[in-house]
């Protein structure tokens, strides 16, 4: 998976780990909307092999839209209509205070889509383990 952080300047990226469990941030996307940044995150998409991509989605607390908002979403359906794999909105509330908090030598922006992801995994990871299956059937003892 490819989760990225945008921002018209620049993009935050991340990639996760085969098992789907860990979140990296890489070097950011500069200037992503343009057409190189666009060709840059689809070279990015074929270099990792990468699946999906999630595209963080900066709502209010409220959960209302702000002009980011609107700006990011239209950024998303671009990378829909360019991009192989299937592109995914998430909420990103909260991710660039964790990153900033968390400190680290990659770009702010690429801890904060490292956040946006490791929280997309976590939930996608949650229904898995309340379909039938519970942490002793995956190995663990209590």
């Amino acid at each position: 998976m490819l989760a990225l952080d945008y921002g018209s300047a620049r993009c935050g990226c991340a990639v996760s780990d085969l098992t789907g469990v860990l979140a990296t941030p890489i070097e950011p996307v500069a200037r992503p909307g343009s057409r190189r940044g666009l060709e840059r995150l689809r070279a990015l998409v074929d270099e990792l092999g990468i699946e999906r991509v999630v595209v963080g989605l900066p709502v209010s607390l409220s959960g209302g839209d702000s002009t980011q908002t609107i700006e990011t979403r239209e950024f998303a359906s671009a990378l829909d209509v360019r991009l192989p794999v299937p592109v995914e909105l998430y909420d990103e509330r909260f991710t660039t205070r964790i990153a900033s908090r968390a400190g680290g030598r990659a770009s702010e922006d690429s801890r904060a889509a490292a956040v946006l992801l490791e929280s997309w995994l976590a939930a996608r990871a949650a229904p898995a383990l309340s379909e039938g299956s519970t942490v002793s059937d995956r190995g663990a003892r209590a």
